[in-house]
Order: structure tokens, then C-alpha cells, then sequence
């Protein structure tokens, strides 16, 4: 239990966020395919990261890894997977476990790819199962629930043509974009539902820095010549825009000023436009050469906003939104439903607990404005939970968060940095 003691000043600080984890992981990924050593800095080290790392290097990459520098050195295998049969276990990590299903396809033999019980139980991986049998792979779950743990009988990928449902998570689309290049054949992916483009965004400037050629025709197919190889390389990892989010929200509520170091509005992160959010409920935004900076209002104002694209960032909005001058509307987010936790219902129960009204829709809330009620804030086991909640703790005393190590995931050092504002 970690209690959250109010800032007695507004906010006024710079700081440095974390390496992006959505870059990290797919940079790992990407150095492990590539023939040659690769060197990624200003890498994110955290729970996920070290869950793709670990199973990699139970795939036969070697990978050395310097924490204190932020860097890895991938030595990747060309594509080859010298291991004819594991276990990968992958915590709690989606983009880990969807990556590793469609990786190991590229080996021979069995490979199982197991998890947390979050992972067991609430984020589905079927769709991307389905598109791969498409293509010629034995990928199946388990249990036949459309959940880890899933078990694949690798003989090389095919490629050819599939049919992908991404509304539930982009990292389907990911998975498969990832290893396409190295299919004996061409391979085309039609995309059917709901998809979130920023998270492709950062998958194919991954794959395009490395050296890969792909067509992408309005984010509905992608056509990927086969046999094509990434390109070892030197990748800088840019500041992790989800991460940041908290910082910018800690000017917005609290009236100050917080410069997030190396960060940019032309990032292809979907969740740096969380910023404009901000701007429309009164925010001063500011980009430089060295970051972006953001001073808050006397008073925040109500929002109606679609968050799809910048979702990660929707409890972020959700924890400020009891401070605004009037309703606050988050739109179009159902698949935040399936992620760690429902984030929807977890948004929804514990602004209550605060005292908050709430409505809730199956895609998204509606939140007043409201006198906060200390609470102990259940986490869910979420990192983004509990790094938004406590947000509400800069402006009112009694906010404590539950089971706080759960940032680990992704921000091992959130509460370190959080208390760096207070300086």
C-alpha cells in the first residue's frame, strides 16, 4: 500500500520518462530477426522488456543487457530459430506473447508460449490464432478458449494470404507485420474491424528503419515480399509517450508547469496527443527542441474526446476529469476491455469509490465533476491503474494505491519520479 501525500505547490519540474515499450519490445524483436549485432539505447527495462529478452534468448538470440546505459546488444540469428522445442513463459506481457506466436512459426517443433493468469483469463488471442491457420501454421490454444496458453507445431512460414480481425488489439496486426518478411512467399493481410493505426505507426517505422519494404494501402492490406532480411543496425529508442501522460496530467490538475525531456509532438506514439486533450481543457502546450512542455489552468474544463487512438492514456484522462468544470466523456474504447484488466469497469468502480458519479457504456464513461473521497485504490494488477490514481493524490490526502509493484510492467521507477515533483 503506497499512500500518495498532496503537492502543497502546483508542479513545476522537468524530468525524463522511460524508453518506449512499444519501441523496445519491437526492436528486440526485429534485432533478433536481423543477420548481425544491432545496438538499441534508451531502451525501456522493465517486466515486459525482460520477458521478451528472456524468451528470446531461450530461442537461441544472444542478448546483452546493460540497464545502467539503457542499452541492448541483439547479435540476431538471420531468421533462424536454432531451438527445436520450449516453453516461453511471458508474465503478463500482450505485446511479448502475441510477438512470440507468430515468431516462433519461422522454427521447427513445438513451442509453447504460457503466461500469468491475466493472460489465461482476459486477453484473448484467438483472431491472431485464426489468421495464422490461414497461412499454413499450427498455432491453437490450449484449453480451446481463445487464451494462453497457446501451443505451436512449427515447420517454417509459408506466407500467402490471410484475413485478420483486429479490433481487439493491434498487436495481432503487429505480430504478423513483424515476421512477414521472412515468409518463403509474399504474404498479404486484409484487416477487417477496429484498428488502433498509431501502434501499426510504430511497428512499421520499426520494420522500415531496419531495412524491410511493405505496402500498406489505407491500414485495411498490407502486402510483404518474402524473403527479404532486417538490417542490423544502431536504434535509438524514443521516451515512452504513455508514461509521460501522467506527468503532463500532474501540471494539468495541480495548476503548474512539467517539461517531459526528448519527447516530440511529430512522434508516431499515438498517446503524445494526449497533450491536445489537454490543451482543450485548458492546458498550455509548448514543443521545443529539447521536449514538450505543459503549464496547467486555474481550472480544468470538460471534455468530449475519442480516445481509440491514444486509449493507454484514457485512465489518465479519467483520474483528472472529477477535477474539471464540467462533464468529461471518453469515447470508443472498448477494447481497453481486454487489456490487463476491463479498464473500463476498473475507471468506472473506483471513481465511485472516490465519491465520484460515473456512467458507464460498453465503450467508454461519462464522468462529473466532483468532492474526491479518500479510498484505497484497488490496482487490478494494472500498471496503468495504479500510475493514473495516483494522480488523484496530488490534490487530496487519504488517495492510497494497492499493490503498487504493478508498474514494474512497464515503469519500474514511476514512484521515484512521481516523487521527484514535490522537489
Amino acid at each position: 500500500m503506497n499512500e500518495i501525500q498532496p503537492l502543497r505547490k502546483p508542479v513545476d519540474a522537468t524530468i525524463e520518462v522511460p524508453g518506449s515499450k512499444s519501441y523496445t519490445n519491437r526492436a528486440l524483436l526485429v534485432a533478433a530477426l536481423a543477420n548481425g549485432r544491432s545496438t538499441l539505447t534508451g531502451a525501456l527495462f522493465s517486466d515486459d522488456t525482460r520477458y521478451m529478452c528472456n524468451a528470446l534468448r531461450k530461442l537461441g538470440v544472444q542478448i546483452e543487457a546493460d540497464e545502467a546505459q539503457a542499452t541492448f546488444h541483439v547479435n540476431g540469428n538471420g531468421g533462424d530459430i536454432p531451438v527445436e522445442s520450449t516453453q516461453l513463459y511471458i508474465g503478463n506481457s500482450g505485446t511479448t506473447s502475441r510477438s512470440l506466436v507468430s515468431y516462433v512459426s519461422l522454427g521447427h517443433g513445438e513451442f509453447v508460449i504460457d503466461g500469468d493468469e491475466p493472460m489465461r483469463r482476459s486477453r484473448p488471442i484467438s483472431d491472431l490464432l485464426d489468421a495464422l491457420t490461414q497461412i499454413g501454421v499450427a498455432a491453437r490454444s490450449q484449453f480451446d478458449n481463445g487464451h494462453l496458453p497457446v501451443i505451436v507445431q512449427a515447420n517454417g512460414l509459408k506466407g500467402g494470404k490471410t484475413r485478420l480481425d483486429a479490433s481487439k488489439s493491434s498487436q495481432f496486426l503487429t505480430s504478423l507485420l513483424l515476421i512477414a518478411p521472412y515468409a518463403k512467399n509474399d504474404m498479404e493481410i486484409e484487416v477487417v474491424g477496429t484498428l488502433k493505426t498509431p501502434y501499426i505507426d510504430i511497428t512499421t517505422s520499426v520494420m522500415d528503419a531496419f531495412g524491410v519494404t511493405f505496402v500498406n494501402n489505407t491500414y485495411r492490406r498490407f502486402r510483404i515480399a518474402g524473403q527479404q532480411s532486417y538490417q542490423p543496425r544502431e536504434y535509438q529508442i524514443e521516451p515512452d509517450a504513455s508514461s509521460a501522460s501522467y506527468f503532463f496530467a500532474a501540471a494539468a490538475l495541480t495548476g503548474g508547469r512539467v517539461k517531459v525531456k526528448h519527447l516530440h509532438l511529430n512522434s508516431v506514439q499515438g498517446d503524445v496527443q494526449f497533450v491536445r486533450v489537454l490543451e482543450e481543457m485548458g492546458c498550455q502546450v509548448n514543443a521545443a527542441a529539447d521536449g514538450i512542455e505543459v503549464i496547467g489552468p486555474e481550472r480544468l474544463h470538460g471534455v468530449d474526446v475519442d480516445m481509440n487512438a491514444l486509449s493507454d492514456t484514457a485512465l489518465t484522462l479519467a483520474a483528472i476529469a472529477p477535477f474539471a468544470d464540467s462533464k468529461t466523456v471518453i469515447r470508443n474504447i472498448e477494447h481497453t476491455r481486454w487489456q490487463e484488466t476491463d479498464r473500463i469497469h476498473a475507471m468506472v468502480t473506483e471513481l465511485r469509490k472516490l465519491g465520484v458519479s460515473v456512467v458507464e457504456h460498453r465503450d467508454g464513461v461519462e464522468i462529473m465533476p466532483a468532492p474526491i473521497v479518500p479510498a484505497a485504490i484497488d490496482t487490478y494488477r494494472d500498471h496503468r491503474v495504479a500510475m493514473a490514481f495516483s494522480l488523484i493524490g496530488l490534490r487530496v490526502p487519504g488517495i492510497q494505491i494497492c499493490a503498487p509493484g504493478c508498474v514494474s510492467k512497464t515503469f519500474p521507477h514511476f514512484f521515484r519520479v512521481l516523487q521527484g515533483l514535490y522537489a
